[in-house]
Parts: structure tokens; sequence; C-alpha cells
């Protein structure tokens, strides 16, 4: 049996998120996500874990205030949905969905939408795996991701993309540009420090965009607002490691390769 627990106010001090909780150099962005899960939490947002030292969790929230360009009212929007190594096919995944299933129907929503890759995006959920738990693809975006729904009703309305990710970022800028939040752990120092560093090795002029607000986030020209990539105004990817100097050229070069 899956032994699950919500993180709350009262416990989320004492508790572990999954992500970065033994990484001295995150220790920053950790209680940045924190802080970002204390003041969510006040919105109904939900972060349901696994009772043990693992990356085993799910994150939803009322999709009307979620940090995601998505209009769609009535629905739960799932973000981070994570079960890794050895937690693997035993059933956590299901068990942890379908908590959210239960949530959304007891609160009379329509049901779960999120986004993800059309192909698979690095961080991002498996979306063959949700496409096998009967979500189906309402929309998808030139940069690849698909917004994808399960409905409790036929009748519930297709949520959508706003159109800040359906038309390219005008002016375009030059360079790399950044656009990140607080919702991950891992950003606060990807960002700040090894990309800082790997842009200025390559002399690449580097813009960040820091989403501090929902109102931000839902005017980011990606769905992906905890990290996303651009060069020169064309989309690169969802992958942090890409900040990393030993894994910059191949990313970068794979993505405009596949471009």
């Amino acid at each position: 049996m899956c032994n699950f627990i919500k993180l709350h106010p009262d416990n989320i001090d004492s508790e572990h998120i999954c992500c970065a909780f033994s990484d001295k150099k995150c220790a920053q962005g950790y209680q940045m996500k924190k802080d970002w899960l204390k003041a969510e939490f006040q919105k109904g947002y939900v972060f349901r874990r696994l009772d043990a030292r693992a990356k085993v969790f799910l994150e939803y929230g009322p999709a009307e205030s979620a940090w995601v360009p998505v209009d769609a009212p009535g629905y739960l929007l799932m973000n981070c949905f994570w079960v890794s190594g050895q937690y693997k096919g035993k059933g956590h995944a299901k068990a942890l969905l379908q908590s959210a299933l239960d949530d959304a129907a007891q609160h009379g929503k329509h049901g779960l939408v999120t986004v993800v890759g059309t192909p698979k995006y690095t961080f991002m959920s498996d979306t063959k795996w949700l496409l096998r738990q009967g979500f189906h693809e309402v929309e998808s975006t030139r940069d690849g991701f698909s917004l994808l729904v399960r409905k409790l009703h036929d009748d519930a309305p297709d949520p959508t993309f706003l159109p800040v990710v359906k038309q390219p970022p005008v002016p375009v800028r030059s360079g790399l540009t950044v656009y990140y939040s607080n919702r991950c752990p891992f950003t606060e120092y990807y960002v700040r420090e090894e990309l800082t560093k790997a842009a200025g090795n390559r002399e690449l002029a580097l813009d960040i965009v820091h989403l501090t607000t929902m109102e931000q986030a839902r005017s980011a020209p990606s769905p992906a607002t905890i990290f996303s990539l651009f060069l020169d105004g064309r989309f690169i990817t969802t992958d942090v490691s890409v900040c990393l100097d030993n894994r910059f050229d191949n990313i970068i070069n794979k993505a405009l390769k596949n471009s």
C-alpha cells in the first residue's frame, strides 16, 4: 500500500520536498521552493509525496491560479509529477494520479490538465504514460509542447494555451534568454551561477527573466515556466543541465539540429 504525505503550512518546515534536499549548493533554491509552496497552499495547491526519502511526488492546484500560460477554468493543473529510481513500477504513479482525480471530483472540477513535451521533454512528465492513463491532447505549440487533459465528464470545455505561447516573442531577444521561476529548487543556482558562467565562457549575451509572480509566469512565451532557454528567440530546451559548461554545447547543437 502506498503511504503518502500531503504537505501543508504546519508540516512543510520539517518535511522534505523530494528534489535537492541534500544538495548544499541549492540550499537557497530549496528554501525558495518551500516559500513558494507556502504561498500557493493558501490558493488550494497540493504537494503529495511518498513517505520516504525519495523523489516520488505530484503537485497540482486550481488552474485559475497556476503559474502556467494556460486557460483552463474549472480544472486542476498538474505540475511536477515524478517517480524515480527503485520506486518505479510499484504503482506509485497511478496512486498519485488517482488522488488528484479524486480531489478533482470531490471539488466539482472538470478534470485534470497538464503541459508536457509533445516528444518527452527533460524535467517534464512522461507524455506517453499520461496518454495511456486516459489523457488526450487538446492543443500543441510550435515549440513542441502539448496540452493534455483528462476530463471527468465529456461535455467539459477544452482548456487552451494562452495566446502568448502561440506567437513568437516580439521583439526577438538576441543571445540567450532564460525564463525561470522558483517552482524548482535547482533553478536559482543553475541559472544564476552555472548558466552565467557558460554564457560568459562563450561571450554570449544572457538575459535572465526571473518569474516571481503568477502574472509574470502567465505572460511567459513558454509554458515551461520552471525553466525555458531560448537562443536568438528560438526555443532550445527545458533541460536545466544545459546550464552546465560541459553540457551546454551538446544540448544547444542538438536542439538547433532538430529544429
